[in-house]
């Protein structure tokens, strides 16, 4: 049995922190304007600051989502077609329409990278397969699932490895962008061979385990559904219901 971490956030079922996701999502295109979108972002990062993971979600839209919203919003504004100009320079013309377009574009963005971003953050992966099997996917489809949400984890860690053992052989591996290019190509060659071994590791692993085997397959870790995930659920479901009728009616 899961250990309870007495954050209503984290105890939470993982089916209901993507219904938490998934409402995000869809509210975010029945939503008119994109200032809701906007809105969702600093919503996402109070969420992980009361799971207590707020520096690693915040780290991540940084790095990640706030390049990719200032290059789309800045692509999209000069290029989208419009008749409003506000400002023009050779080839390029600021409008009206783009400055609209990119607003509306990017918020949508935003919100939902913010939520699919703090889902993952505050979901586990063994959570997120266990409840895949319990909603009956086979075992086979759960484990590629495992295997492609840790396999970026996994090769990150391991060619950091490979980089210490280059420089403890005298290596270089520290220094300008040439230099740290110079020293990664030749972790290339045993990343691959090491992943290579430990695919071939794994799978002799999993039948020792009886893997394929044509039972009932049974857990020492489980996670069950308490009356909070039903109260959360329902909550989310009267929320969706007001912003439609109040879509609606406007």
């Amino acid at each position: 049995m899961k250990e309870k971490s007495n954050n209503l956030l984290l105890d939470l079922y993982p089916s209901t922190k993507f219904l938490i996701t998934l409402f995000i999502i869809i509210t975010v295109f029945i939503v008119k304007g994109y200032l809701y979108g906007y809105l969702m972002v600093p919503l996402c990062l109070l969420l992980a600051l009361y799971a207590k993971v707020f520096k690693e979600l915040l780290g991540l839209l940084i790095k990640t989502l706030l390049v990719l919203i200032t290059f789309i919003f800045l692509i999209q504004s000069f290029f989208y077609p419009g008749d409003t100009i506000l400002w023009s320079w050779s080839f390029l013309s600021l409008r009206q329409e783009g400055i609209d377009f990119s607003l509306l574009l990017t918020s949508r963005i935003g919100a939902i990278g913010s939520a699919l971003l703090l889902f993952f953050r505050i979901t586990s992966v063994k959570d997120i397969v266990y409840s895949l099997e319990q909603l009956g996917l086979p075992s086979k489809v759960t484990y590629v699932v495992l295997s492609t949400l840790t396999i970026i984890p996994e090769m990150k860690k391991l060619s950091m490895t490979i980089m210490d053992a280059q420089k403890t052989r005298g290596v270089e591996t520290e220094g300008n962008l040439r230099v740290r290019a110079k020293a990664f190509l030749p972790t290339l060659t045993p990343l691959i061979l090491t992943s290579v071994a430990s695919t071939e590791e794994r799978a002799i692993t999993l039948e020792a385990r009886a893997f394929t085997a044509p039972v009932k397959k049974t857990s020492l870790y489980r996670i069950e559904k308490t009356k909070k995930d039903t109260v959360v659920r329902i909550l989310l479901l009267l929320l969706l219901i007001v912003i439609i009728v109040w879509r609606v009616a406007l």
